[in-house]
């Protein structure tokens, strides 16, 4: 199949048959009818009207080097810096699209499994058959469009940290069987983000250590997400209301996250990416280049993402006629601060490139996981100017039905701004509180803060990686002899 639009990925979610639970309720009903789930399918389903555009086209997809027919441009492994900033352009596309608010829009998956399927060459001398279901795996991706997920993470009794304090066992996931059709797959992984709203999900956890020549923790598979034996069990629901005007950013935005269960799973051979070699599995994540090519979207969506949070800064800073206070612009300069940096920094990365052993011009490292080390920091900053700056503003924000009632006139004289109506007002605000004050942007700050790993794992991976450190440490030495 070429590109999918949006109606035909509603009617691929529409046909899933999914076993989701959420609220302690299994969930009965078609998927994009869910209210949890609706505003997300129709905001992604809008993310793929887009590749069928006509002046969108060039932009938005090229030519399958399989068959000739347009596919999703974010597949795209790049040859050359112009393949890159190409595939640049079409992720900033989208993520412009849904202002960055979606960490798991398609494109992220569709970068990753590019990576994956690029090093499958890896694989080739010890595990010939794994490789190429790599590379059927990727392809199959890109010539069908698949909406992907993945889960990489798994519970905290399942980690070797436990082993290592109870001396029991860890509840990890593993295969407990193998036979002539597949793999049997039993276990769970946090996280999984969009599994319900994909077609499908990676899965791909840290193996454990194990006594056995075929280590049954160490396995990466790819399976349908409705495939028996599969189950999502979601967190509570973010999604405070269906009204763009009172949830503006819920409504659309809210990704549902998950925990995975697997319970005696059976995965088609050619559906196993990877099994037994849990050194293969470790090197595999870190050879293909997975972080980079990944964060190379991330970046390009952070930037987008910015960019919206100082359009809201100063949207609140013009409604409430606050440009000439001097601590006000300042706090408005951190943000323009920040956005220039993650620029120059993407502009960094697509500017020292270089071809990787896998024929593929991978973004320069340094940059990216400086831009990884530094937004999470820079981004709790932000959601608190625009908490400074929006004050008691962000607390009375009457909702639509206010302005349809009898105390409309109240509203309206009291709540405007300047040169701005009441309920444009209003809107701005409840927008303000949506991204810096609920329960969504809870979530979206634990969700950014987190995205890479925890502050350790990000700040190892750029310190191990910046290999001039040691140029400049010789350059003091001889300073001082």
């Amino acid at each position: 199949m070429p590109i999918k639009n949006g109606e035909q990925y509603i009617d691929r979610l529409k046909r899933s048959n999914a076993s989701v639970w959420i609220h302690g309720e299994k969930v009965n009903v078609p998927i994009p009818s869910h209210p949890a789930f609706a505003g997300l399918i129709s905001t992604q389903a809008e993310l793929y009207d887009m590749q069928s555009r006509e002046e969108l086209r060039s932009v938005m997809t090229y030519e399958s080097p399989t068959t000739g027919e347009p596919v999703g441009l974010s597949f795209l492994q790049p040859a050359n810096r112009s393949d890159l900033e190409r595939r640049r352009s079409m992720m900033k596309v989208w993520a412009e699209a849904h202002h960055g608010f979606l960490g798991r829009a398609p494109d992220y998956m569709n970068t990753g499994m590019m990576a994956f399927g690029s090093a499958a060459g890896l694989l080739n001398e010890l595990h010939p058959t794994y490789a190429e279901n790599m590379k059927a795996y990727y392809e199959y991706c890109r010539e069908n469009d698949i909406t992907l997920s993945h889960a990489f993470i798994v519970p905290h009794t399942a980690r070797l940290s436990t082993l290592m304090k109870t001396l029991e066992e860890p509840d990890a996931p593993r295969v407990i069987e193998k036979t002539k059709d597949g793999l049997v797959v039993s276990g769970a992984f946090l996280l999984a983000t969009q599994g319900v709203t994909a077609e499908e999900i990676l899965i791909f956890p840290p193996p454990l250590p194990s006594i056995y020549e075929e280590n049954p923790h160490a396995f990466a598979i790819a399976i349908p997400h409705d495939l028996p034996g599969v189950k999502f069990i979601c967190r509570e629901s973010f999604v405070s209301g269906a009204s763009a005007f009172d949830f503006p950013l819920s409504s659309r935005y809210e990704e549902m996250d998950t925990l995975v269960v697997l319970d005696h799973v059976l995965v088609p051979h050619e559906r196993v990416l990877l099994y037994g070699d849990e050194h293969m599995a470790v090197r595999f994540i870190e050879e293909s280049h997975f972080h980079m090519h990944a964060g190379h979207q991330v970046l390009c969506r952070n930037i987008a993402k910015t960019e919206f949070l100082l359009g809201t800064v100063e949207s609140i800073i013009q409604s409430l006629g606050l440009r000439t206070y001097t601590q006000v612009i300042e706090k408005a300069a951190e943000v323009i601060a920040t956005l220039e940096t993650l620029k120059a920094l993407l502009t960094a990365s697509e500017a020292n490139a270089q071809l990787d052993r896998w024929g593929t011009m991978l973004p320069d490292a340094k940059p990216l996981s400086a831009a990884s080390y530094l937004f999470p920091k820079l981004y709790p900053r932000m959601l608190e100017i625009v908490q400074l700056l929006g004050a008691s503003g962000l607390v009375m924000i009457p909702g639509e039905d206010d302005f349809r009632s009898d105390v409309a006139d109240e509203i309206g004289r009291y709540l405007r701004g300047i040169d701005i109506s009441a309920k444009d007002r209003v809107g701005l605000f409840r927008l303000a509180w949506e991204m810096s004050s609920s329960s969504f942007a809870g979530r979206q700050s634990l969700y950014e803060r987190f995205f890479f790993g925890d502050a350790v794992k990000v700040s190892t991976r750029l310190y191990h990686g910046y290999s001039e450190k040691d140029t400049f440490a010789e350059t003091v030495k001889r300073f001082l002899t």
